[in-house]
């Protein structure tokens, strides 16, 4: 797939975006977040977490490193910021967590290259104003690929965003 980015201009859009991604989501499907502090992992999460159903808040699991949630489908939402090593990730089953069954939200999972899934998505996001944000959207696998396409397609219908598509 060509490079897909995604700009939105507000938080709603940014956490819309997540909402429209979660109808194309499947069990066993991986996404893998980065960015800076406060740059809308956890919003773009927050979006996700609706589309999935799910009831109770979400927020940051930077403490507990992982939240999981219930819905239409189980999200477990990952934080490895506090994380010092890759080999943290077998304490915590990461890779038995993955492939549970359910979503998975890994925000700062780039810190560790061996955290990233073979299939699914990796988002990059940057801040580029007060509520702006760009998110990089890099296809890992087969799966990733075709998730990477169906969110470009959602994503152009919500207001305050844009989706360009270009050939790398």
């Amino acid at each position: 797939m060509a490079a897909l980015t995604i700009r939105t201009r507000s938080w709603d859009a940014t956490q819309h975006c997540g909402t429209a991604l979660a109808s194309h989501l499947e069990p066993g499907d991986v996404l893998v977040l980065s960015g800076d502090l406060g740059a809308g992992k956890t919003q773009l999460t927050k979006g996700i977490a609706s589309g999935l159903d799910v009831a109770e808040p979400v927020t940051s699991p930077t403490f507990n490193i992982l939240l999981v949630h219930e819905g239409r489908l189980q999200l477990n939402h990952f934080d490895l910021y506090r994380l010092d090593n890759a080999d943290q990730l077998e304490d915590l089953d990461y890779w038995g967590t993955l492939e549970s069954g359910g979503v998975a939200v890994v925000e700062w999972g780039d810190r560790f290259k061996e955290a990233l899934p073979p299939d699914g998505i990796e988002v990059r996001i940057r801040i580029t104003g007060d509520d702006d944000r760009e998110m990089a959207v890099e296809p890992l696998g087969e799966r990733g690929a075709h998730l990477a396409a169906a969110w470009a397609v959602a994503c152009a219908g919500v207001p305050g965003t844009d989706v360009e598509i270009s050939n790398e």
